[in-house]
């Protein structure tokens, strides 16, 4: 599909967008007292966040409306909402540290961590309420949904890790209300901003959805592929650990045998030693489940692509395809 921007003018808008949010996630929580509360919330927001979910609800006001100036308060409550999911999350898992960072409940305490979670959920729906529009329900009700769906992610996660016996089709249910959902609501939100029409939002979702699948995926397939050292990740990182992906499921389905054996008792082991990773990544190799990650990244990147091919405003449409292309690490 022939994208009409370049990288370079994707990244421009990206960066421009980055500050534009980052500056306005600086006025946020700017009370002082109780110092416990407003101080960890401030920290989360100052870590090294991509700002993906609010820089595509800024795109997807821009592709409906031409406009994304009405939109910032909606993407900082999308940010705010996701940094809430990431204190609570990051205690629950209890993760030491979050992008080279201590986490809040290491640097402050669990109960902190709790409480500036709570009050930041509560502070995103303030910024929605500040938005300039007719259809504050309407954004009201993808905050609570999405925040419902992440929840229900999470449960299924936890659920998900005492598992032996997991299927494809959990781990896809799982993944697309715990990181997918968000993603789609970040578009749908920008969309209903943007005042956008019932069809324009379900173009938008599909966009989310397909490129949220296409991401996870890439993701899963990077691990194993990497070189060590490459991009901060040892290679086969995710089988060492253990952890559930697509290609450890799927492949699940597509061996017999010694082979199936093998990838079972990663899960029943919790993960293998660095050293059997080339084994885990040959039988890979022979199943065909790389091959078939790469079909559904490129095949789900073509569908999102496609499904706002017909969205009013051109340029706002083709950075959303553009910066798809550049999370897909694909070629313009």
């Amino acid at each position: 599909m022939n994208i009409s921007l370049t990288p370079q003018q994707v990244e421009d808008k990206y960066l421009r967008y980055y500050n534009l949010i980052n500056d306005a996630l600086g006025n946020c929580f700017t009370k002082n007292n109780p110092q416990s509360l407003y101080a960890p919330a401030r920290y989360i927001l100052e870590g090294k966040g991509k700002r993906i979910r609010p820089f595509l609800t800024l795109l997807a006001a821009e592709a409906v409306s031409g406009s994304s100036t009405n939109a910032i308060h909606s993407a900082v409550a999308i940010e705010i909402l996701h940094n809430f999911t990431l204190v609570h999350d990051d205690i629950m898992d209890q993760a030491e540290l979050r992008h080279g960072r201590p986490t809040i409940h290491v640097k402050w305490d669990a109960n902190a961590a709790i409480l500036s979670g709570d009050m930041m959920i509560a502070y995103a729906y303030e910024c929605v309420l500040q938005t300039k529009t007719s259809r504050h329900d309407e954004l009201v009700h993808i905050l609570n949904e999405a925040n419902i769906t992440i929840c229900e992610g999470q449960a299924l996660d936890m659920e998900f890790e005492q598992r032996k016996d997991p299927t494809i089709a959990d781990y896809l249910d799982m993944i697309s209300k715990k990181t997918g959902r968000l993603i789609s609501a970040s578009l749908e939100t920008g969309g209903i901003v943007g005042d956008a029409t019932p069809e324009q939002l379900e173009k938008l979702i599909t966009f989310g959805s397909k490129i949220g699948r296409a991401f996870q995926v890439q993701d899963d397939y990077l691990d194993i592929m990497a070189e060590d050292g490459k991009s901060g990740k040892v290679s086969g990182g995710d089988v060492i650990n253990g952890k559930k992906t697509y290609l450890l499921l799927r492949s699940l389905d597509l061996t017999s045998g010694k082979e199936h054996d093998i990838l079972q008792s990663v899960i029943d082991n919790k993960g293998i030693s660095p050293e059997r990773v080339p084994e885990i990544r040959a039988i890979y190799e022979q199943c065909g489940v790389l091959d078939e990650a790469r079909n559904i990244i490129n095949n789900d990147t073509e569908e999102a692509l496609s499904a706002v091919d017909t969205l009013p405003y051109e340029e706002g449409r083709e950075y959303l395809k553009g910066f798809a292309l550049k999370l897909m690490k694909r070629d313009f």
